[in-house]
C-alpha cells in the first residue's frame, strides 16, 4: 500500500497539533495550580536571541494548516504580522488549525502532489514541489517550533514528558 501526501502531511500535522494542544492545556493547569499568570509565559524566551513562546505557538499553526493553505495558493511566506495573542488566544489558534486540517479531504490534499510552489521571504524565492515543501520545510519547522514551545513550558516548571509531545499516536487497530 502506498502512502499518500495526505497521510504524511495532514495526519502528521494533526498529531503534532494534538500534542501541542495537550501540553498547552497542561501548562494552563500548572499556572492555575501554582498561582502563575499564564500571560507571563507568553513572552518567555529560552535565550534572548530566540523568539518568544507566542511566536513558537503561532508558527506551529503556520507550518501546519498554513502550509497546506500555502500549497493550495502556490506560495508560502512567513507570517507578516505576529498578533499579540494571550495564552487563551494561542490555545484557540491551535484548535482552529486542528479544525481547519480536519476539514480537508484526502482527495483535495493528494491532488496537490507534484504542483510547483514557492517559499518567499523578502527577495528570496525558493522553488519546491508541494510534497517536497511539506516534508522538507514545513514538517521540520513544525517540529522545531512545537519542541521550542514544549521546552519553554518545561523551563517554567510544567511537568511534561515525551508522551505529552507525541500526542495521539496512530496505533494499529
Amino acid at each position: 500500500m502506498a502512502i499518500s501526501l495526505y497521510d504524511v502531511s495532514v495526519t502528521s500535522f494533526l498529531q503534532v497539533l494534538g500534542g501541542v494542544s495537550g501540553f498547552l492545556d497542561r501548562g494552563l493547569t500548572h499556572c492555575q495550580e501554582n498561582g502563575v499568570d499564564p500571560e507571563s509565559i507568553v513572552a518567555t524566551r529560552l535565550i534572548e536571541t530566540m523568539l518568544p513562546f507566542r511566536f513558537q505557538v503561532i508558527s506551529v499553526a503556520h507550518h501546519s494548516l498554513g502550509a497546506i493553505e500555502g500549497a493550495q495558493a502556490g506560495v508560502f511566506r512567513p507570517p507578516t504580522q505576529i498578533e499579540p495573542l494571550d495564552y487563551a488566544g494561542l490555545q484557540a489558534l491551535v484548535a482552529g488549525a486542528r479544525d481547519g486540517l480536519k476539514a480537508l479531504t484526502p482527495d483535495a490534499v493528494n491532488a496537490l502532489e507534484g504542483r510547483e510552489m514557492f517559499f518567499e521571504m523578502g527577495e528570496l524565492r525558493m522553488p519546491f514541489t508541494v510534497e517536497a515543501f511539506l516534508m522538507s520545510f514545513s514538517l521540520p519547522n513544525l517540529h522545531f517550533h512545537a519542541t521550542t514551545a514544549y521546552d519553554i513550558l518545561r523551563s517554567k516548571g510544567v511537568r511534561l514528558g515525551k508522551r505529552d509531545y507525541l500526542g495521539q499516536m496512530r496505533l494499529k487497530t
